[in-house]
């Protein structure tokens, strides 16, 4: 839906601004000060905090969901919105509890107690008073909540912002402990929030104890693939299933590639099509020994084809020097032919097959299978934090209180299709929406109200691929994941939370060896240039990290695999 992308800009524009911060474990940095006790899970703990899961069946996809290993599940398909939305919660959930709540939000903030506010109010049965605040300055609105103990009572708390929020340390102390009332079966009382992929749950633990409510959570959880102009190389006879190395990609560029005529085979694809040579997102365990990515011959051999790559002449010029802004243009204009992207939703969507389709008719967006870089091995792509995006409630609430807020949730939660869903994503059919093509379709009042999304943020059911009016890339997105669920795995430390401290938290950043790897694939840089770099890298913070991760979270609490 239209309303997914919108969410899905706006995180991958703030996301962009952290960097690869969303796809790590989520990290709470403590100005070097002692780690608080919330930090990660021991497995015992974990077992008997997670909350059980219970697949919702109120409104059946007409592409469902297909496993793939453990906790691994494609997310269902849709290609039509249902013309009567069934009910998913009995009468109104709320007691007519008052409470506040702060979402961010990455747009212009609708007036308070506008039309949309008042009906939500009216169907949750309660007063809760939405408080939008400006997503590109959250990360520095909320420790200014947190310093002063002034939190509302209800709050999304982005995870790529951990570091920022100390959230090892508000668990606990400003935010609920809400195992007592979602561990084990005790979450079956709100089914929409039993619906849940378990995993997911996973990222709102600290410390053995559930704090979190996640949202818009995924059972393919993948920071991005590689992506092909699928109508042009199906025009030239060059199918998905051909490319199955990295030789193959590398006779791509010679192929594609024509500076003469402007047209260039890749735009950056590092991020996307390294793990193809095994390399993991940050840590690897070998005969029981903690690993970094950068201490991985592998590391090196993916940086070295990539250098050839850019320097091969098969990149776009403006990829190289930095412009990923214009990337997507370059994409539609038939200017590179293979881009990486977000996966799922985060690219592959109905708004992109607008614009493609607006820049160049017939444009059709594919994506390449995950592949080994020898054509040999099997391929592998590691999984990333199943939700980045959760929503806490208040310590100081009463128990009633948290009972009343939960039920709300499990409203707000209700499966895709649903009437609430429509209720909560569209507002009042002929107030807030109307039907075009069997699709809820926003009116002014609801462009204006309704698609400035708060509620979601709170709590939302698990993601599904809808794109109305498209359904080629529903079915091509739906394929493509179950085609390749197979293929992919957990990674190290996978949704753990980990407190670190402030120096540590800046040696997993990495920033000065992360400019020189750039460099390095934009082909500035020669790979002994990286390899300089991460010995500096070891010695100024590096090893110390390893060491700390070893004994302080792998010896102590395992993989999170």
């Amino acid at each position: 839906m239209a309303i997914e992308w919108n969410r899905r800009r706006f995180i991958s524009a703030a996301a962009t601004v952290v960097g690869a911060a969303a796809m790590a474990p989520a990290l709470s940095a403590c100005s070097g000060s002692p780690a608080p006790q919330t930090g990660a899970n021991t497995e015992p703990g974990l077992r008997a905090a997670l909350p059980a899961y219970l697949p919702n069946t109120a409104i059946r996809p007409e592409i469902p969901s297909v496993a793939g290993g453990p906790d691994v599940l494609t997310d269902a398909g849709f290609l039509t919105y249902p013309a009567n939305p069934v009910a998913t919660v009995a009468g109104v959930p709320g007691r007519g509890g008052s409470y506040t709540a702060v979402t961010p939000l990455w747009g212009t903030v609708p007036s308070a107690g506008n039309s949309f506010y008042q009906a939500m109010n009216k169907a949750l049965g309660v007063d809760l008073a939405m408080k939008p605040a400006d997503g590109n300055n959250y990360n520095t609105i909320i420790p200014t909540m947190t310093a002063a103990k002034r939190l509302p009572d209800w709050i999304q708390l982005p995870a790529w912002w951990n570091p920022n929020f100390n959230l090892g340390g508000l668990a606990g102390t400003q935010l609920a402990d809400l195992t007592p009332y979602l561990a084990g079966d005790k979450i079956k009382k709100y089914p929409n929030l039993a619906a849940i992929p378990t995993a997911a749950w996973r990222t709102g633990i600290w410390g053995d104890k559930l704090y979190g409510i996640p949202g818009f959570a995924t059972g393919l959880p993948l920071a991005g693939i590689v992506y092909y102009r699928r109508d042009i190389l199906d025009a030239k006879g060059i199918t998905a299933d051909q490319v199955r190395s990295a030789d193959d990609y590398l006779n791509l560029g010679k192929e594609l590639t024509d500076a003469k005529r402007g047209v260039w085979a890749f735009d950056d694809v590092w991020t996307y099509l390294s793990p193809a040579w095994g390399v993991p997102f940050r840590w690897k365990v070998d005969n029981g020994k903690l690993v970094h990515k950068y201490e991985m011959p592998e590391f090196l051999e993916a940086l070295d084809w990539h250098y050839r790559l850019a320097t091969a002449g098969y990149v776009h010029p403006d990829a190289l020097a930095g412009d990923n802004a214009n990337a997507s243009p370059r994409f539609y204009a038939g200017k590179t032919l293979i881009q990486g992207g977000g996966a799922g939703n985060g690219a592959w969507n109905v708004a992109d097959h607008e614009s493609g389709t607006a820049a160049t008719p017939g444009y059709r967006r594919g994506a390449f299978n995950i592949i080994a870089a020898d054509g040999k091995s099997n391929p592998q792509l590691f999984l990333t934090n199943s939700t980045s995006e959760l929503s806490y409630l208040n310590s100081n609430l009463k128990p009633e209180q948290i009972e009343e807020l939960l039920a709300v949730a499990n409203y707000l939660a209700a499966p895709y299709g649903s009437a609430e869903y429509t209720m909560v994503n569209f507002g009042v059919e002929g107030v807030h929406h109307t039907r075009v093509n069997g699709v809820p379709t926003p009116t002014d009042d609801g462009k204006k109200n309704v698609q400035a999304q708060t509620y979601p943020f709170l709590a939302s059911p698990p993601q599904v691929i809808s794109n109305p009016g498209a359904d080629v890339v529903t079915k091509d997105n739906a394929a493509w994941q179950a085609a390749n669920a197979k293929a992919v795995y957990k990674p190290v430390f996978w949704n753990m939370n980990v407190a670190l401290s402030q120096a540590l938290a800046t040696a997993e950043a990495a920033q000065a060896v992360e400019d020189t790897i750039k460099d390095c694939y934009h082909g500035k840089k020669k790979v002994s240039d990286v390899q300089a770099a991460i010995a500096g890298w070891k010695s100024g913070g590096g090893d110390r990290l390893k060491q700390w991760m070893t004994d302080n979270v792998l010896q102590k609490y395992g993989t999170g695999q």
